[in-house]
């Protein structure tokens, strides 16, 4: 069962994925979202977003677009880059992302749109490259016929893996997801098309969960798990059979400083903010901890309220798993 780390906005970057593999990485890591026109503008962060650092060999460059033309182009433009190809994003449903006609706004356009797109985009990508979606089940209204007729669409024109996050467009995160969509999206395809399942899986219980409800899909997607525990995918890999223990504070400041040296100074804010949020659920104190970070003025004011956190909660540094 392959293991993935999931497109996150302003967390999907080298800086994290430098921090998953000082765990042994994971099998695949998909970019936060390359919004196409913003690409061929050459807009002057995009270098940030296409440096696949450390790992080129395991990239999947996922990208975003309102428009057929734009997003051609720009998976051209990608697919002459490292990596193992290019996912179209078809399942975000934030209400900016959706408004815009990019992410599932796909899945609820014309159908004849969304497949002159894929078929263009599938058109640029060459051979050795896979082309991939991820997708969620559609509108709250959607049907089984109409969701295994769009996946269907996507196969006939090329799409070699499917990535469903098994909920409708307006379904929050505190909804179960559906497995039983990915298991049978898996039979549908299998021997043909590899199915990754995305969502909610947090640990290790919810792994065996999600894999026992599926037990023919490909690959587990993780993603906001993974970086409150970047460890996460080592502890599922089966790889470990001791207590590992690691030293929180370094965690960070390793953190910290590979954020300086892999994204501009306009970003750090905004990106240390995210993965502060998550870090911080791993402790006892975790609201009073999440207080703290998110509230630093600039990077030297943090580093000195992470060793203040520590002074003050020695217990709190060590983590232990196995």
């Amino acid at each position: 069962m392959k293991l993935i780390c999931g497109p996150m906005a302003t967390i999907s970057h080298p800086a994290f994925r430098v921090l998953i593999e000082k765990f042994g990485g994971c099998d695949e890591y998909f970019t936060e979202m390359i919004n196409a026109g913003t690409l061929l503008a050459g807009g002057h962060f995009e270098k940030f977003y296409i440096n696949p650092a450390p790992v080129p060999e395991k990239i999947v460059w996922q990208l975003t677009g309102h428009d057929a033309d734009s997003m051609v182009e720009a998976a051209r433009r990608l697919a002459d880059l490292p990596g193992l190809g290019i996912d179209i994003n078809m399942g975000c449903s934030a209400p900016d992302i959706y408004k815009y006609g990019a992410g599932i706004a796909w899945m609820l356009k014309d159908r004849q749109e969304t497949q002159q797109m894929v078929r263009g985009v599938r058109s640029v990508v060459p051979a050795g490259k896979r082309l991939s979606v991820k997708l969620r089940l559609g509108d709250d209204n959607f049907t089984d016929a109409g969701f295994f007729d769009f996946c269907d669409m996507l196969v006939g024109e090329g799409v070699e893996l499917l990535t469903l996050h098994p909920r409708t467009k307006k379904e929050k995160l505190i909804r179960p997801p559906r497995y039983e969509y990915c298991q049978r999206l898996a039979e549908r395809y299998k021997g043909r098309v590899p199915v990754y399942l995305n969502g909610n899986v947090k640990d290790k219980a919810s792994y065996d969960f999600a894999v026992s409800a599926c037990p023919d899909v490909s690959g587990v997607m993780i993603s906001r798990a993974a970086v409150q525990k970047p460890w996460i995918f080592l502890s599922l890999s089966g790889l470990t059979r001791q207590s590992i223990t690691i030293d929180m504070l370094s965690l960070a400041l390793d953190y910290i400083q590979n954020i300086q040296l892999y994204q501009p100074p306009e970003f750090w804010k905004t990106r240390l903010q995210r993965f502060f949020t998550y870090y911080a659920q791993n402790f006892k104190f975790s609201h009073y901890a999440q207080t703290q970070f998110l509230n630093a003025k600039d990077i030297p004011d943090l580093e000195n309220r992470l060793n203040d956190f520590f002074e003050k909660c020695p217990e709190e540094r060590d983590y232990f798993f196995r």
